[in-house]
């Protein structure tokens, strides 16, 4: 599993030339509702085993959580289903509002 850090992910998310990847947001429906990056898909760490089949194994997959725990046992489960370009974001969303996104919601 690789790691990436909020900035690292919105130069990624900025970079065209890049092959885009699937932002998995982990958290509860409810930490999303409160905040999200842009264009993520919510499966809550709870749904992932039943759900995972749902997710395409081509494209890179950025795991995210609140900080980063949750995100990363969801990698570690992805890695040992097959899927080889798995990533987590350090510090998480919150890293995220931190780093990238002051206007972006805390809890």
């Amino acid at each position: 599993m690789q790691h990436m850090t909020a900035p690292e992910l919105a130069q990624l998310l900025q970079d065209p030339s890049q092959p885009q990847p699937l932002l998995l947001d982990v958290r509860e429906a409810w930490e999303f509702d409160i905040c999200h990056i842009a264009g993520a898909q919510l499966m809550p760490m709870n749904a992932v085993p039943a759900r995972y089949p749902e997710l395409n194994r081509e494209l890179p997959i950025v795991c995210i959580c609140h900080h980063g725990g949750r995100s990363m046992q969801v990698a570690h489960f992805l890695e040992r289903n097959g899927f080889s370009r798995v990533i987590n974001l350090t510090g998480g969303v919150h890293a995220w509002a931190q780093q990238v996104d002051a206007s972006m919601p805390t809890y």
